[in-house]
């Protein structure tokens, strides 16, 4: 893509996802992710009601009485966004791509987290660590990440969440809020990565997935190519068999994923190509708000 293509794609970006944050998720998002970590403040002496968990031993067995630690809520966060840039993202059948659809989420948001003053950093991931965009403030390094998201070109096609996410982990020190967007296409089980860095960190997944991948049209013999291994196939489409034997396989494919986030605690959202991010993303923070 030119320069002159990117950078025009990287304004029409900022001016869609800007007015989202501005304008839709205004408070959502603070009410759904500030303040989940927590900061020690300071002791003060045990009260009727307290939770036992929060006793602070070393001063209590010094003054020979109870005391507590006191936190309060961390003012800023640290927002890590994994990026999936693995081939299977490039697909899609009615208005973008999956990874269209993922720039744009992204770019929300990133919108977000900085209105919220909070630092926002960017891992992108095949089945190896693709690019790693340090945690920072402000409005160019947005627009630095979405130019990125825009026209970064991966070295790898497959996809391996586990090592994403076990990356995260190793190289975040401080308790951040994870966004996870990607479509989840990984035969193998990366669950125990989910629930070691949800444990440290405070994960969410956003998958991005086209229709045509749920649902296969009868429209007679198809060539397919695996976008991570390159492998075509030649797939007959009119058959009612072949297209409940595709139905049957995305079906597992939604289970397996479902009982992966229930496994995790991560909270999950689905969005289609076609459908509507914006609705999803506010049932999801609206759901979190709630919560707290």
């Amino acid at each position: 893509m030119e320069t002159s293509e990117i950078l025009k794609r990287v304004r029409q970006i900022e001016i869609k996802t800007r007015g989202l944050s501005n304008n839709i998720f205004a408070g959502e998002y603070h009410s759904a992710f500030k303040g989940r970590g927590m900061a020690f403040s300071e002791v003060r002496e045990y009260q009727y009601g307290d939770d036992i968990r929060d006793i602070e031993w070393n001063v209590t067995a010094r003054f020979n009485k109870p005391f507590i630690k006191v936190f309060e809520e961390e003012r800023e966060l640290t927002v890590m966004l994994l990026v999936d840039v693995s081939g299977s993202l490039d697909f899609g059948t009615v208005s973008q791509t999956k990874r269209e659809m993922v720039t744009e989420i992204a770019a929300t948001l990133a919108f977000s987290a900085i209105q919220n003053n909070d630092k926002i950093g960017v891992i992108f991931f095949s089945d190896h660590i693709e690019k790693f965009i340090p945690p920072k403030k402000g409005r160019k390094h947005i627009l630095y990440i979405i130019r990125e998201l825009i026209d970064f070109q991966p070295e790898n096609k497959h996809t391996d969440l586990s090592k994403a996410v076990e990356y995260m982990t190793q190289v975040i020190k401080r308790r951040c809020t994870c966004f996870v967007l990607s479509d989840f296409i990984d035969a193998k089980d990366f669950s125990q990565s989910l629930i070691i860095a949800n444990r440290k960190h405070d994960v969410v997944a956003i998958q991005v997935y086209d229709r045509r991948v749920a649902e296969l049209p009868n429209v007679g013999l198809l060539r397919v190519q695996d976008a991570e291994t390159g492998h075509l196939a030649w797939i007959d489409s009119s058959s009612r068999q072949v297209r409940n034997a595709y139905a049957r396989w995305w079906k597992s494919q939604s289970v397996r994923l479902r009982d992966i986030f229930t496994r995790s605690n991560v909270d999950a959202v689905s969005v289609r190509t076609d459908g509507d991010y914006v609705s999803a993303l506010r049932e999801l923070f609206a759901k979190r708000g709630g919560r707290r």
